[in-house]
């Protein structure tokens, strides 16, 4: 029972990271297709076609971090179905999320100097606040999180990955504005906002290299505007 339990987790978060590796061919070969499409559709159309994109993106840059919460729900769960309903709840919030994403790349569609550097702050200044830290610490403890957040049951699964994205947006939204304004959701943008996110979140001092990295989008702020 012990080795089926492991397995599970095992198989759960291979799956994870197939579907983020599967995200990332989709990125990479249908970016200037989708940037296309977006330019000649209708508004609706355009909006159907972003939010693709966007769900797809955070599939790819988000899903690799989940892989240790996943992997433990699969142990304490007994069905590996249930891990699938959790890793929807997650990717749910983002897509919702997203619609307001959508609306800021409408507002500012072309950002200037000045939008760029306010985005470059703020992005830093957050990084550093103890709201940061707070959910940051939610997603670098998946142990304690499914502690405090356990529900039983299929909806009760969805209901963990919801929660855990909420603490997820709160701990990244203001990279993901980064991406949007001054990245303007280039794929080079895309890898090294995912990369930051992944070391944040993984490795042992992520939090001090979030610190960090809020410095630095400070200092490359301040030479924006300057």
């Amino acid at each position: 029972m012990h080795v089926g339990v492991a397995t599970r987790g095992a198989w759960l978060s291979a799956g994870v990271l197939a579907a983020a590796a599967a995200a990332w061919v989709v990125l990479l070969a249908r970016e200037s297709a989708m940037d296309d499409q977006m330019a000649m559709g209708a508004e609706l159309e355009r909006a159907g076609m972003w939010l693709l994109a966007w769900a797809t993106m955070m599939a790819a840059m988000m899903l690799p971090s989940t892989t240790p919460l996943v992997a433990l729900y699969g142990k304490r769960s007994g069905h590996a179905a249930e891990g699938t309903l959790l890793v929807a709840g997650y990717l749910t919030v983002w897509t919702v999320v997203g619609a307001a994403a959508y609306g800021l790349d409408r507002i500012v569609p072309d950002p200037g100097t000045g939008a760029t550097a306010a985005v470059l702050i703020v992005a830093g200044l957050y990084q550093l606040t103890p709201v940061k830290d707070a959910c940051l610490r939610h997603c670098r403890s998946p142990v304690d999180f499914l502690l405090t957040h356990w529900h039983g049951g299929k909806v009760g699964a969805f209901r963990i990955g919801a929660e855990h994205g909420a603490y997820c947006v709160g701990c990244c939204w203001a990279l993901m504005a980064v991406l949007i304004i001054a990245g303007s959701m280039g794929l080079v943008w895309v890898v090294a906002i995912a990369l930051t996110v992944a070391a944040e979140k993984l490795l042992p001092r992520g939090a001090a290299l979030g610190r960090l990295g809020g410095i630095g989008l400070l200092a490359a702020g301040v030479v924006v505007a300057v």
